[in-house]
């Protein structure tokens, strides 16, 4: 996509933000680029939606700097970093009009009246609600007012967009409208874009580039694709693609043995491995039948789930670890349905195995331990 006459570089260079003891940003650095979107990930007290109201200028960072196409922005306050916000509450004026909601932050510019009245005639085209603008915001369903919102934040020429959760107050099939909406408006008019989020799939579906935040520090930086296909530590495993993680210990027969006892074989042979973590996607396993070549470990499927699209089997391998295998639920390669009780094995290939060791760090393989059975359903 070709960049906005106008769109700008956004930089966050080694910020931190603490709140008495507790570190809520550790050491955050970042490079947007012109027309970007960049998704803040994380779960809650992750440090994202601080990390969004530093960039405002709704807080300070105690250390670190915020750059706009290259000038520090930390001394001004955020009425002058022309940034455009839209909140997870809208924040709309309940006693004023959807026209001049749009018109408001121009208004606090001094902008022409001509000007502004232009201005918000080509947001009201835009949001496609030319015949809403006498409505108040209690008149609007909630999809309405967030398109306000967006409206509002974009009609004065915003260098970078800020968008707070701006899609968790809808509701499920909205939430994906809105979502499309959303990323058409951003790519159409180019605009440099920092939104935050918890929900996975909204970030997937919206960001260039996904920033996933833990405890206050980035853990991986990168596109959907990468995160999702090459996660640098358990925690993106897990929380991109929903991975199955398991901890234990590497032994001299190349398995990875829990706790308890129970023996993983692995697709691959890792050398000099001890404890380690093995991360497997529900996608990426196929069931088969006690006795089949190829098994990684045997389990006792205890809940088959047929939801549309996918198929859910819980597969409990022992008293205290369960694996989640995820199928296509329709066509021709609908992956059979287990009832509760069956004895099943799981099979997954080289690439779909990621071993990190104790200090959570990727472990490359050395050589393939064996292949998946190409019958394995």
């Amino acid at each position: 996509m070709t960049a906005a006459p106008h769109a700008s570089s956004l930089s966050l260079q080694h910020l931190v933000r603490r709140f008495g003891v507790d570190t809520a940003v550790d050491d955050i650095s970042l490079e947007v680029n012109p027309s970007e979107l960049v998704v803040l990930l994380g779960p809650s007290g992750c440090g994202k939606t601080t990390t969004l109201r530093l960039i405002a200028g709704f807080l300070a960072p105690d250390a670190g700097d915020i750059r706009v196409d290259g000038s520090s922005i930390l001394a001004q306050p955020p009425h002058r970093r022309d940034m455009g916000i839209v909140f997870q509450s809208y924040a709309l004026f309940p006693h004023l009009s959807v026209a001049r909601n749009i018109a408001f932050g121009l208004e606090m510019r001094r902008t022409d009246s001509a000007a502004t009245k232009a201005r918000v005639q080509e947001m009201l085209r835009l949001i496609r609600l030319e015949d809403f603008a006498a409505r108040l915001p209690r008149q609007l369903s909630g999809g309405q007012q967030q398109r306000v919102a967006l409206a509002r934040a974009l009609a004065i020429h915003p260098r970078v967009l800020l968008l707070d959760e701006p899609l968790s107050n809808l509701d499920a099939a909205l939430r994906q409208d809105m979502a499309r909406e959303i990323r058409l408006l951003q790519q159409s008019r180019g605009i440099t874009t920092i939104m935050v989020t918890h929900d996975q799939t909204e970030a997937m579906a919206l960001a260039d580039r996904l920033v996933l935040m833990h405890d206050g520090k980035v853990q991986q930086i990168g596109s959907p694709e990468a995160l999702h296909l090459r996660p640098k530590n358990p925690f993106v495993a897990r929380f991109i693609g929903g991975s199955n993680v398991v901890r234990g210990r590497i032994d001299a027969s190349a398995r990875m043995v829990l706790r308890n006892g129970l023996a993983i074989t692995l697709a691959a042979v890792y050398q000099g491995v001890g404890a380690a973590s093995l991360a497997v996607r529900p996608d990426s396993i196929g069931l088969g039948v006690p006795g089949q070549g190829g098994a990684r470990v045997e389990g006792l499927v205890e809940l088959c789930s047929w939801l549309g699209a996918t198929v859910e089997h819980v597969v409990r391998l022992s008293p205290d670890v369960v694996m989640l295998v995820r199928g296509p639920g329709l066509g021709p390669d609908a992956a059979p349905r287990q009832p509760a009780g069956t004895r099943v094995t799981l099979h997954w290939s080289q690439a779909d195995e990621f071993l990190f060791d104790a200090s959570d760090r990727p472990v490359p393989a050395s050589a393939c331990h064996f292949q998946l059975n190409a019958g394995v359903q």
